[in-house]
């Protein structure tokens, strides 16, 4: 593994992990462990993922260029099992749209700070789910967690030929029901900050659990940047690239 490329919807997702590194340009680089990356979002929705992708890419250098794309970021808990702000490793994608399934490439052993949390298996929707659709995914597919983005990187990948790994750190539980962010995204896949504020003053019912989610997000970030210091302390054993 030469350059590991990490790519996330937010920019609070990578905050805690690029805190220090060089930023420009809406790229963040620096080191983890033993290896050199490039950090990079833009926004949430396959479109934007797929211009993440392509910046990594692109700002890595043609000497040393990015072997592995690892998908970062927020996840929402379909068992009781996992908890926020909990961040583990995942084994297996679904993109329930298409059923394609990308296992990733390498897991290593999850280190003491990740609560011993063995490897997951993740669902990834095109909007946010809630708590009986949540309910509908476990059982389906067997699956632990649900995101937005973590399919589309993996297909990425496995276009360009790179190896794919999946961190995520969890902000909401099997219960929880989330406003539908969907309506306040904006064609370049960011968030419409000032519509979400204007729209959740008026819809209290949903005060308290976007409370949580900020604080849990907060966490989250950190727990994140935890287990990928962990993961990347030493040189991993991976799987081959077909």
């Amino acid at each position: 593994m030469k350059r590991i490329g990490i790519i996330a919807a937010l920019p609070s997702e990578l905050r805690a992990l690029t805190r220090h590194w060089h930023h420009h340009s809406r790229i963040a680089v620096g080191r983890i462990g033993d290896l050199d990356a490039v950090a990079t979002c833009a926004g949430m929705g396959e479109p934007a993922v797929l211009r993440a992708c392509e910046r990594a890419l692109a700002a890595s250098p043609a000497d040393a260029p990015i072997d592995t794309l690892v998908s970062v970021g927020y996840a929402g808990s379909l068992s009781c099992g996992l908890n926020a702000p909990q961040a583990v490793a995942i084994r297996e994608v679904i993109d329930a749209r298409t059923g394609d399934t990308f296992t990733t490439d390498f897991i290593s052993d999850p280190a003491p700070s990740a609560a011993q949390l063995k490897p997951q298996r993740l669902v990834t929707l095109e909007h946010v789910a809630g708590p009986d659709e949540k309910r509908r995914l476990a059982a389906t597919h067997q699956a632990t967690l649900v995101d937005m983005e973590a399919a589309t990187v993996a297909r990425f990948a496995r276009a360009k030929n790179l190896r794919f790994l999946c961190f995520k750190a969890i902000t909401d539980g099997p219960n929880d029901e989330l406003p539908d962010f969907g309506r306040f995204t904006a064609a370049d896949g960011r968030l419409r900050t000032g519509a979400f504020a204007a729209w959740a003053v008026v819809h209290p019912q949903y005060w308290r659990v976007l409370g949580e989610l900020e604080k849990n997000s907060h966490a989250a970030s950190h727990e994140l940047a935890k287990l990928l210091a962990a993961n990347f302390a030493s040189p991993p054993v991976s799987s081959s690239v077909s």
